[in-house]
Protein backbone atom coordinates (compact mmCIF):
# COMPACT_ATOMS: atom_id res chain seq x y z
CA UNK A 1 0.00 0.00 0.00
CA UNK A 2 1.37 3.19 -0.83
CA UNK A 3 1.30 6.33 1.33
CA UNK A 4 -0.87 8.24 -0.49
CA UNK A 5 -3.46 5.08 -0.06
CA UNK A 6 -2.59 4.90 3.53
CA UNK A 7 -3.33 8.90 3.96
CA UNK A 8 -6.47 8.45 1.82
CA UNK A 9 -8.11 5.70 4.60
CA UNK A 10 -6.99 7.77 7.60
CA UNK A 11 -9.32 10.80 5.82
CA UNK A 12 -12.10 8.46 5.27
CA UNK A 13 -11.50 7.38 9.14
CA UNK A 14 -11.91 10.74 10.31
CA UNK A 15 -14.08 11.71 8.30
CA UNK A 16 -16.55 9.23 10.05
CA UNK A 17 -15.36 10.14 13.08
CA UNK A 18 -16.14 13.84 12.72
CA UNK A 19 -19.79 12.77 11.38
CA UNK A 20 -20.71 10.69 13.89
CA UNK A 21 -19.56 13.23 16.44
CA UNK A 22 -21.20 15.85 14.83
CA UNK A 23 -24.68 13.85 14.76
CA UNK A 24 -24.10 12.65 19.00
CA UNK A 25 -23.54 16.70 19.48
CA UNK A 26 -26.95 17.74 17.81
CA UNK A 27 -28.61 15.54 20.35
CA UNK A 28 -27.95 17.89 23.38
CA UNK A 29 -30.62 20.07 22.10
CA UNK A 30 -33.09 17.19 22.44
CA UNK A 31 -32.94 16.39 25.92
CA UNK A 32 -36.30 18.36 26.74
CA UNK A 33 -39.10 17.69 27.87
CA UNK A 34 -40.12 15.30 26.02
CA UNK A 35 -36.92 13.20 27.45
CA UNK A 36 -38.12 14.34 30.73
CA UNK A 37 -41.09 12.48 29.75
CA UNK A 38 -39.81 9.07 29.06
CA UNK A 39 -37.53 9.43 32.00
CA UNK A 40 -40.78 9.69 34.17
CA UNK A 41 -42.48 6.93 32.50
CA UNK A 42 -39.87 4.25 33.45
CA UNK A 43 -39.27 5.28 36.13
CA UNK A 44 -43.25 4.89 37.08
CA UNK A 45 -43.19 1.40 35.12
CA UNK A 46 -44.29 -1.44 37.76
CA UNK A 47 -42.26 -3.78 35.31
CA UNK A 48 -40.18 -4.31 32.73
CA UNK A 49 -38.45 -1.91 30.20
CA UNK A 50 -39.14 -3.71 26.45
CA UNK A 51 -36.62 -1.89 23.77
CA UNK A 52 -37.50 -3.61 20.07
CA UNK A 53 -36.49 -2.70 17.32
CA UNK A 54 -35.56 -4.22 13.63
CA UNK A 55 -31.99 -4.51 11.51
CA UNK A 56 -29.11 -2.28 12.83
CA UNK A 57 -31.62 -0.68 15.29
CA UNK A 58 -32.45 -3.85 16.61
CA UNK A 59 -28.19 -4.69 17.57
CA UNK A 60 -28.49 -1.07 19.86
CA UNK A 61 -31.70 -1.91 21.35
CA UNK A 62 -30.25 -5.30 22.80
CA UNK A 63 -27.44 -2.64 24.24
CA UNK A 64 -29.53 -0.19 25.53
CA UNK A 65 -31.52 -3.10 27.32
CA UNK A 66 -28.41 -4.68 28.47
CA UNK A 67 -27.32 -1.06 29.93
CA UNK A 68 -30.61 0.08 31.49
CA UNK A 69 -30.86 -4.17 33.04
CA UNK A 70 -27.51 -3.02 34.67
CA UNK A 71 -27.87 0.28 35.86
CA UNK A 72 -31.15 -0.80 38.17
CA UNK A 73 -34.16 -0.29 35.49
CA UNK A 74 -35.34 -3.92 34.45
CA UNK A 75 -35.68 -4.41 30.79
CA UNK A 76 -35.03 -6.39 28.00
CA UNK A 77 -35.05 -6.68 24.46
CA UNK A 78 -37.73 -8.55 22.26
CA UNK A 79 -37.51 -8.95 18.83
CA UNK A 80 -40.40 -6.83 16.92
CA UNK A 81 -40.15 -9.76 13.96
CA UNK A 82 -40.68 -12.67 16.94
CA UNK A 83 -43.63 -10.40 18.56
CA UNK A 84 -46.11 -11.07 16.64
CA UNK A 85 -45.66 -14.75 16.33
CA UNK A 86 -45.94 -15.09 20.35
CA UNK A 87 -42.98 -13.16 21.75
CA UNK A 88 -46.11 -10.45 22.38
CA UNK A 89 -46.76 -12.16 25.69
CA UNK A 90 -43.68 -11.19 27.17
CA UNK A 91 -45.09 -7.94 27.13
CA UNK A 92 -47.61 -7.10 29.99
CA UNK A 93 -49.42 -4.33 31.53
CA UNK A 94 -47.27 -3.20 33.55
CA UNK A 95 -44.49 -2.42 30.97
CA UNK A 96 -43.00 0.04 28.97
CA UNK A 97 -42.27 -0.47 25.29
CA UNK A 98 -39.32 1.96 24.37
CA UNK A 99 -38.98 1.71 20.49
CA UNK A 100 -36.48 2.40 17.62
CA UNK A 101 -36.32 2.75 13.73
CA UNK A 102 -34.52 5.15 12.11
CA UNK A 103 -37.47 5.62 9.59
CA UNK A 104 -40.12 5.11 12.12
CA UNK A 105 -41.85 3.36 9.33
CA UNK A 106 -40.37 -0.38 9.88
CA UNK A 107 -43.18 -2.26 8.95
CA UNK A 108 -42.60 -4.85 12.00
CA UNK A 109 -42.81 -2.44 14.68
CA UNK A 110 -45.98 -0.48 13.10
CA UNK A 111 -47.77 -4.03 12.72
CA UNK A 112 -47.88 -4.46 16.75
CA UNK A 113 -48.54 -0.68 17.62
CA UNK A 114 -52.44 -1.58 17.71
CA UNK A 115 -51.59 -4.30 20.44
CA UNK A 116 -48.86 -2.17 22.74
CA UNK A 117 -52.08 0.52 22.26
CA UNK A 118 -54.53 -1.97 23.13
CA UNK A 119 -52.76 -2.96 26.45
CA UNK A 120 -52.51 0.45 27.52
CA UNK A 121 -48.67 0.35 27.68
CA UNK A 122 -46.88 3.56 26.88
CA UNK A 123 -44.72 3.85 24.00
CA UNK A 124 -41.80 5.54 24.18
CA UNK A 125 -40.01 6.21 20.75
CA UNK A 126 -36.49 6.82 19.29
CA UNK A 127 -36.81 7.94 15.45
CA UNK A 128 -35.00 9.86 12.93
CA UNK A 129 -38.24 10.95 11.47
CA UNK A 130 -41.02 12.91 13.97
CA UNK A 131 -43.39 12.91 11.03
CA UNK A 132 -43.06 9.31 11.28
CA UNK A 133 -45.85 6.91 12.01
CA UNK A 134 -44.13 5.67 15.33
CA UNK A 135 -43.59 8.88 15.98
CA UNK A 136 -47.11 9.94 15.96
CA UNK A 137 -48.03 6.80 17.58
CA UNK A 138 -46.22 7.22 20.29
CA UNK A 139 -47.12 8.60 24.23
CA UNK A 140 -44.05 10.48 24.37
CA UNK A 141 -41.21 10.50 21.30
CA UNK A 142 -37.92 11.50 21.42
CA UNK A 143 -36.25 12.77 17.92
CA UNK A 144 -32.83 11.15 17.21
CA UNK A 145 -32.41 12.21 13.63
CA UNK A 146 -28.58 12.67 11.84
CA UNK A 147 -27.37 15.54 9.47
CA UNK A 148 -26.29 12.36 7.33
CA UNK A 149 -24.59 8.78 7.74
CA UNK A 150 -20.88 8.68 8.26
CA UNK A 151 -21.42 5.76 4.98
CA UNK A 152 -20.43 7.52 2.21
CA UNK A 153 -23.65 6.19 0.28
CA UNK A 154 -26.14 7.53 2.82
CA UNK A 155 -27.30 3.63 3.18
CA UNK A 156 -25.53 1.82 5.88
CA UNK A 157 -26.96 2.89 9.58
CA UNK A 158 -23.90 4.20 10.90
CA UNK A 159 -24.01 8.10 12.60
CA UNK A 160 -27.89 6.84 13.03
CA UNK A 161 -27.29 4.30 15.21
CA UNK A 162 -24.37 6.21 17.43
CA UNK A 163 -27.01 8.81 17.86
CA UNK A 164 -29.40 5.96 18.83
CA UNK A 165 -26.78 4.63 21.03
CA UNK A 166 -25.88 7.53 22.90
CA UNK A 167 -29.40 8.41 23.49
CA UNK A 168 -30.09 5.48 24.87
CA UNK A 169 -26.77 5.85 27.06
CA UNK A 170 -28.19 9.28 28.56
CA UNK A 171 -31.84 7.21 29.36
CA UNK A 172 -30.02 5.21 31.25
CA UNK A 173 -27.96 6.83 32.71
CA UNK A 174 -30.83 9.79 33.71
CA UNK A 175 -32.59 6.75 35.24
CA UNK A 176 -29.57 5.71 37.69
CA UNK A 177 -29.14 8.86 39.18
CA UNK A 178 -32.98 9.29 39.47
CA UNK A 179 -33.06 5.84 41.20
CA UNK A 180 -30.19 6.26 43.44
CA UNK A 181 -28.10 3.70 42.02
CA UNK A 182 -24.93 2.91 43.77
CA UNK A 183 -21.81 1.11 43.03
CA UNK A 184 -22.69 -1.73 45.31
CA UNK A 185 -25.88 -2.24 43.15
CA UNK A 186 -23.59 -2.35 40.28
CA UNK A 187 -21.43 -4.91 41.31
CA UNK A 188 -24.75 -7.01 42.46
CA UNK A 189 -25.47 -7.10 39.12
CA UNK A 190 -22.20 -8.03 38.10
CA UNK A 191 -20.67 -10.26 40.56
CA UNK A 192 -18.26 -12.11 37.90
CA UNK A 193 -16.79 -9.11 36.61
CA UNK A 194 -13.85 -7.24 38.38
CA UNK A 195 -16.11 -4.12 39.56
CA UNK A 196 -17.96 -6.83 41.21
CA UNK A 197 -14.82 -8.62 42.88
CA UNK A 198 -13.57 -5.06 43.91
CA UNK A 199 -16.35 -4.09 45.46
CA UNK A 200 -18.00 -7.21 47.05
CA UNK A 201 -14.99 -9.56 47.70
CA UNK A 202 -14.14 -9.44 51.58
CA UNK A 203 -11.07 -10.82 52.87
CA UNK A 204 -12.74 -14.04 54.41
CA UNK A 205 -13.20 -15.10 51.16
CA UNK A 206 -9.42 -15.30 50.02
CA UNK A 207 -7.53 -15.53 53.43
CA UNK A 208 -5.89 -18.61 54.64
CA UNK A 209 -7.34 -20.44 57.80
CA UNK A 210 -7.22 -22.95 60.18
CA UNK A 211 -3.96 -25.15 59.64
CA UNK A 212 -3.00 -23.33 56.31
CA UNK A 213 -2.10 -19.97 58.70
CA UNK A 214 1.57 -19.72 59.14
CA UNK A 215 2.16 -19.52 62.74
CA UNK A 216 4.16 -19.62 65.33
CA UNK A 217 4.09 -19.55 68.83
CA UNK A 218 6.45 -16.41 70.20
CA UNK A 219 9.08 -18.72 72.30
CA UNK A 220 10.28 -20.41 69.64
CA UNK A 221 13.37 -20.16 67.45
CA UNK A 222 14.04 -18.85 64.54
CA UNK A 223 14.59 -21.88 62.48
CA UNK A 224 11.07 -23.29 63.66
CA UNK A 225 9.77 -20.24 62.41
CA UNK A 226 11.52 -20.46 58.99
CA UNK A 227 10.35 -24.13 58.87
CA UNK A 228 6.58 -22.95 58.98
CA UNK A 229 6.89 -20.45 56.78
CA UNK A 230 8.64 -22.77 54.62
CA UNK A 231 5.26 -24.82 54.89
CA UNK A 232 2.95 -22.71 54.37
CA UNK A 233 4.91 -20.78 51.45
CA UNK A 234 3.37 -17.80 52.38
CA UNK A 235 6.39 -15.85 52.73
CA UNK A 236 5.81 -15.07 56.34
CA UNK A 237 4.70 -16.26 59.69
CA UNK A 238 2.27 -14.93 62.22
CA UNK A 239 3.65 -14.96 65.78
CA UNK A 240 1.34 -15.26 68.61
CA UNK A 241 1.18 -15.58 72.55
CA UNK A 242 -0.88 -17.86 74.54
CA UNK A 243 -4.19 -16.39 73.95
CA UNK A 244 -4.05 -16.80 70.18
CA UNK A 245 -3.00 -12.81 70.06
CA UNK A 246 -0.74 -11.71 67.38
CA UNK A 247 2.60 -10.59 68.71
CA UNK A 248 4.59 -9.66 65.40
CA UNK A 249 4.95 -11.11 61.90
CA UNK A 250 8.30 -12.14 60.43
CA UNK A 251 8.54 -12.15 56.58
CA UNK A 252 10.91 -13.09 53.96
CA UNK A 253 12.27 -9.49 53.85
CA UNK A 254 12.78 -9.66 57.32
CA UNK A 255 15.04 -12.65 57.26
CA UNK A 256 17.04 -10.60 54.44
CA UNK A 257 17.54 -8.21 56.14
CA UNK A 258 18.72 -10.08 59.45
CA UNK A 259 21.39 -11.46 57.61
CA UNK A 260 22.51 -8.00 56.12
CA UNK A 261 23.10 -6.94 59.07
CA UNK A 262 24.16 -9.49 61.84
CA UNK A 263 25.51 -13.20 62.19
CA UNK A 264 22.46 -15.06 63.87
CA UNK A 265 22.24 -18.38 64.92
CA UNK A 266 18.77 -19.45 63.45
CA UNK A 267 18.87 -22.66 66.20
CA UNK A 268 18.91 -20.45 69.14
CA UNK A 269 17.75 -16.78 68.06
CA UNK A 270 14.16 -16.60 69.58
CA UNK A 271 11.60 -15.20 67.10
CA UNK A 272 10.54 -12.54 69.46
CA UNK A 273 14.20 -11.11 69.23
CA UNK A 274 14.23 -10.29 65.44
CA UNK A 275 10.25 -10.17 64.22
CA UNK A 276 8.42 -7.47 63.32
CA UNK A 277 6.46 -6.58 66.37
CA UNK A 278 2.54 -6.01 66.07
CA UNK A 279 3.02 -6.27 62.39
CA UNK A 280 0.22 -5.18 60.33
CA UNK A 281 -3.43 -6.47 61.37
CA UNK A 282 -6.74 -6.38 60.07
CA UNK A 283 -10.64 -7.14 61.15
CA UNK A 284 -12.19 -10.38 59.67
CA UNK A 285 -14.72 -8.29 57.07
CA UNK A 286 -12.58 -5.73 55.32
CA UNK A 287 -13.07 -5.45 51.63
CA UNK A 288 -10.02 -7.06 49.53
CA UNK A 289 -10.19 -3.61 47.54
CA UNK A 290 -9.09 -1.88 50.84
CA UNK A 291 -6.73 -4.76 51.76
CA UNK A 292 -5.22 -4.34 48.52
CA UNK A 293 -4.92 -0.19 49.25
CA UNK A 294 -3.52 -0.94 52.84
CA UNK A 295 -0.85 -3.27 51.07
CA UNK A 296 0.27 -1.04 48.60
CA UNK A 297 0.33 2.10 51.05
CA UNK A 298 2.46 0.26 53.32
CA UNK A 299 4.72 -1.35 51.11
CA UNK A 300 3.89 -4.93 52.49
CA UNK A 301 3.15 -8.23 50.70
CA UNK A 302 0.94 -9.97 53.54
CA UNK A 303 -1.51 -9.28 55.87
CA UNK A 304 -2.80 -10.37 59.34
CA UNK A 305 -6.28 -10.89 59.93
CA UNK A 306 -7.60 -10.45 63.36
CA UNK A 307 -11.08 -10.65 65.69
CA UNK A 308 -12.58 -8.26 67.60
CA UNK A 309 -10.46 -9.94 70.38
CA UNK A 310 -7.37 -9.58 68.57
CA UNK A 311 -6.99 -13.19 67.76
CA UNK A 312 -5.63 -14.65 64.86
CA UNK A 313 -8.09 -16.12 62.12
CA UNK A 314 -6.44 -15.97 58.96
CA UNK A 315 -3.69 -14.18 56.62
CA UNK A 316 -3.13 -13.53 52.77
CA UNK A 317 -1.03 -12.20 50.33
CA UNK A 318 -1.01 -10.15 47.31
CA UNK A 319 -0.55 -13.41 45.41
CA UNK A 320 -4.15 -14.14 46.77
CA UNK A 321 -5.56 -10.98 45.83
CA UNK A 322 -4.06 -11.42 42.77
CA UNK A 323 -5.44 -15.12 41.90
CA UNK A 324 -9.19 -13.39 43.33
CA UNK A 325 -9.22 -10.77 40.63
CA UNK A 326 -9.30 -8.21 42.48
CA UNK A 327 -6.77 -6.20 40.66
Amino acid sequence: MTPSEQERLCQLGLEVIRLESLAVSQLAGRIDENFSRACQLMLNCQGRVIVTGMGKSGHICGKIAATLASTGTPAFFVHPGEASHGDLGMITEHDVVLALSNSGETSELIFIIPIIKRLGVPLISMTGRPESTLARQSTVHIDVSVPQEACPLGLAPTASTTAALAMGDALAVAMLEARGFTKNDFARSHPAGSLGRRLLLKIDDVMHTGDDIPVVHESVSLSEALLEMTAKKLGMTAVVDDQGHVSGVFTDGDLRRLFEHGDYDVHVTPISEVMTRGGTTVRTGLLAAEAVKLMEDKKINALLVVDDQGRLVGALNMHDLLRAGVF
